[in-house]
């Protein structure tokens, strides 16, 4: 049984905690740690069976028993308490992004060298069912060689501006994952970057420095072309949607609804609204990539998302702020090059 320790008991720690204590096979929390822990939560985490809470998270790493860590905390912990972990011998699986700096990974990415060591990054839409079928059509040739790829991804509303302060804004916080699915879907790399963006739901966003609305046009390797589109406030509910199309065909996903009944009377046709957030939409993909990482870690294989994939996502939210900084395309090689 791999025993695992979470740092952090925020949200998505939370989602972690309950995942590995109830779905996840192979597995069980051994412990939570997070310096700013209230009653509530611990009451929480004792009553969904972890036995040992604590403060302070070097006390998960020094303990011997607790094979991997889940860091859950702050983004401006991840690369520090990565490295703490790698030191001490542990398994990570690092919530993304692993830093907004492109230096900071790769002191990330050179500590495991010689390690035999699990690092997983917590891109969980790679192991939603939906995205998936998505990959496989492409990668079997369904759709014969890839033309555009557009992907759809609008919260239903925005955080508070509290946390767009210190998220990296909103290329490395929310189209971050889109970057990935980019890569990830397309089985190609990113050559450049062009991007737009507006403040339209929120004024304070853009006092905060921020857009909430953003359109990210990419070119890729092949030739190919991919089309982003965001915004942090879509009153529907939690839109996830992307299309592949190329030169046999198309193939697309729609979003996740709690039932696929629809409703034809003298007032219309009516379908349900898709699912209100990421913890009700993506929750199956949780549970999915913390098994894999518990049996990369059981058979002693590489992360199926590593800190490579890790560290082109984020240079590829880093080239998109600088295009809609400067107003131009910008190439992933200027990143890359610096």
């Amino acid at each position: 049984m791999i025993q695992i320790g979470i740092i952090g008991a925020g949200r998505i720690g939370k989602v972690h905690c309950e995942s590995i204590m109830r779905y996840v096979k192979g597995a069980t929390v051994a412990a939570m740690a997070d310096p700013f822990i209230n009653e509530q939560t611990e009451e929480w985490i004792r009553q969904i069976g972890v036995p040992r809470i604590e403060r302070d998270y070097r006390k998960l790493l020094d303990d011997s028993s607790i094979d991997a860590v889940l860091i859950c905390s702050s983004t401006d912990t991840h690369a520090q308490i990565s490295l703490e972990a790698i030191a001490a011998g542990k398994h990570v699986f690092c919530e993304k992004p692993i830093d907004h700096s492109v230096e900071k990974i790769l002191q990330v990415r050179d500590a495991l060298v010689g390690k035999r060591l699990c690092y997983q990054v917590g891109f969980n839409r790679r192991f939603d069912h939906n995205f998936a079928a998505v990959r496989t059509a492409i990668a079997d040739g369904k759709i014969g060689d890839l033309n555009v790829l557009r992907i759809c991804s609008r919260d239903p509303q925005a955080p508070p501006v509290s946390y767009i302060r210190v998220s990296g804004g909103i290329f490395l916080d929310m189209t971050i994952h889109d970057f990935d699915m980019v890569r990830y879907l397309s089985g190609d790399e990113i050559e450049s970057v062009f991007a737009a963006g507006g403040v339209l739901v929120d004024p304070a966003i853009g006092d905060a420095g921020d857009v909430d609305t953003a359109v990210v046009t990419l070119r890729l390797r092949s030739g190919a072309l991919a089309v982003i589109d965001n915004c942090r406030r879509s009153v529907y509910g939690y839109d996830q949607r992307a299309e592949a199309f190329g030169a046999l065909g198309q193939v697309a996903i729609s979003n996740d609804t709690s039932s696929n009944a629809v409703l034809s009377d003298a007032h219309g046709v009516t379908a349900e609204k898709p699912l209100l957030f990421f913890l009700e939409r993506y929750m199956q993909a949780y549970v999915a990539e913390i098994s894999d990482f518990v049996r990369c870690i059981e058979r002693g294989e590489p992360a199926p998302v590593g800190i490579e994939d890790g560290l082109q996502a984020v240079r590829i939210g880093l080239a998109a702020k600088r295009s809609l900084e400067t107003g131009r395309p910008v190439a992933l090689s200027e990143i890359e090059g610096e």
